[in-house]
């Protein structure tokens, strides 16, 4: 029998490493590969244009950040990936990008001017601010190789870069976010808020927390919003089965699944840390939010949550 997960799992390699031999800044080889998983989560952003109707996060880049033998490749084959497991992540990455940019607006219409984007990968919301009018700042912080291979796809697209971005460049080993933010010109006086996607389940719980509580110490009116990996003894056989591929998965692409969350525990750690607002989103509830009526089968599965916390 022929295993779908394994090809699927082949496909995206083979369509990274293509990306690769096409990205030949140097400055990437010497400091380390930029991540495979930044690629795969772009791809499912693209996929989402051409596989899913109606769209619930429609991203003009998507596709075109993904360089053009890559996107090419991806108009060719757009149902190469589209078993149930493929539609439940690539349905888990579009609502969480979709929810980040709600609540985004939400702040901005409350006065918030600052938005910092945690290990941004390919996002591309910073190349598409529609919060010029509001004043709105945008900082992508990265890995240095990550951030100097999505630079030179923005310019194999022809991409502009507008002023209202600023890239930070964080390597976590040598130094602190709120120092590397602080020189980039990130005002702690002024709130902000944070989508931090895709990022927590690569690092440890003291390393989530510390993060956390750099937000909750910014000014009234702040927040972030991140999604987590669900502790697997709390999840149903299918979720569990997911879960299992997805371990999988990232583990091939070279970048191992370190951490579980508990949603109760980790909703009270953010309370008492700081964080007077604290909302947890689970699978039921953004099916309904933003998926309600479907008939193509694109359902988030419970594998994980999304949480949005406020100072």
């Amino acid at each position: 029998m022929k295993d779908n997960h394994a090809e699927n799992i082949s496909w995206s390699i083979v369509r990274y490493r293509k990306a690769m031999m096409l990205t030949s800044q140097k400055n990437i080889i010497n400091t380390g590969i930029p991540s495979r998983t930044a690629f795969q989560v772009a791809e499912l952003r693209a996929a989402h244009q051409l596989l899913d109707e109606p769209i619930i996060f429609n991203d003009p880049l998507a596709l075109p950040i993904l360089g053009e033998q890559a996107a090419t490749d991806l108009r060719q084959y757009p149902f190469q990936s589209n078993d149930l497991h493929a539609r439940g992540i690539r349905a888990a990455v579009v609502i969480r990008s979709r929810l980040a940019e709600d609540e985004l607006k939400k702040c901005v219409h409350s006065g918030v001017k600052q938005y910092v984007v945690l290990g941004a990968g390919l996002d591309t919301f910073a190349l598409r601010n529609t919060y010029l009018e509001e004043g709105l700042q945008v900082f992508e912080v990265d890995h240095p190789s990550t951030q100097e291979w999505k630079r030179s796809l923005l310019k194999e697209a022809s991409i502009k870069v507008p002023d209202s971005l600023t890239f930070v460049a964080v390597d976590f080993e040598s130094n602190t976010l709120a120092e590397e933010l602080q020189k980039a010109g990130f005002r702690a006086d002024q709130p902000a808020f944070f989508s931090w996607l895709g990022v927590t389940i690569y690092i440890s719980q003291e390393a989530i927390l510390d993060t956390l509580t750099f937000v909750a110490s910014l000014p009234k009116g702040s927040g972030i919003i991140f999604d987590y990996g669900v502790t697997p003894t709390l999840l149903d056989p299918i979720e569990n089965a997911i879960g299992d591929y997805l371990v999988s998965l990232i583990g091939q692409l070279g970048e191992p699944w370190k951490t579980w969350l508990d949603p109760a525990v980790i909703e009270n750690e953010l309370q008492s840390i700081g964080f007077q607002s604290v909302r947890d989103y689970g699978s039921v509830e953004l099916n309904e939010l933003y998926l309600a009526r479907r008939k193509d089968g694109l359902r988030m599965l419970g594998t994980f949550r999304l949480i949005c916390a406020k100072t």
